[in-house]
């Protein structure tokens, strides 16, 4: 009995929301010349697994946008430790070398953990009353940080931002891995 309730479709799952490709379609970061760009059609049937996606692909490719200007920055200007002409992927080898490297990453790695949490705690519902859910009235990347102001009141503003910043994170996505492809490969800096 228990093998046929998990073989059910997604459509007949109680408490989950039809979404799938039109819902998609509809959201943020659907743009010209791609429009959805699915070419191996991996939009899930469920508004609340695409949700899911779109946190995933806000936090990576916000991360992948400080890791690509990093890459830049590093490359040119590194003041505290001495990096010898190494590529920037290299950098960090060489920075936990040393005793100070290591308790400077110690306080990083701890920066991110507490910012991990405190993302947990904003968007996602407590893993003992559900796991692996948003809060239904969270949107995906919405953390409600926003110190200086810069997101828009009006609607059509807020949609174009969140346009910009999809697409330039899927940029840096692409970017920041082939920026370390190249330099594992070459061993030379890209930059």
């Amino acid at each position: 009995m228990a093998l046929a309730l998990t073989a059910l479709p997604l459509s007949l799952a109680p408490g989950l929301t039809p979404g799938g490709r039109a819902y998609a379609e509809k959201m943020p970061g659907v743009t010209a010349p791609f429009g959805l760009f699915d070419p191996l059609g991996l939009t899930p049937e469920t508004k609340e697994e695409l949700l899911l996606f779109r946190e995933a692909e806000l936090a990576h490719g916000r991360v992948a946008m400080m890791g690509a200007l990093g890459y830049l920055v590093q490359s040119h200007f590194a003041p505290i430790f001495d990096m010898e002409g190494a590529p920037v992927i290299r950098h960090l080898d060489k920075v936990l070398a040393t005793e100070n490297g290591q308790l400077a990453s110690s306080f990083l790695l701890l920066a991110i953990f507490f910012s991990e949490i405190k993302r947990a705690r904003v968007g996602w519902v407590e893993p003992d009353v559900e796991m692996r859910t948003l809060r239904a009235e969270y949107l995906p990347g919405d953390l409600g940080f926003d110190p200086i102001g810069l997101k828009p009141k009006d609607e059509a503003g807020f949609l174009a931002m969140q346009n910009k910043e999809l697409n330039n994170g899927r940029l840096a996505m692409l970017a920041i891995a082939g920026m370390t492809a190249q330099e594992l490969v070459t061993g030379t800096q890209v930059f």
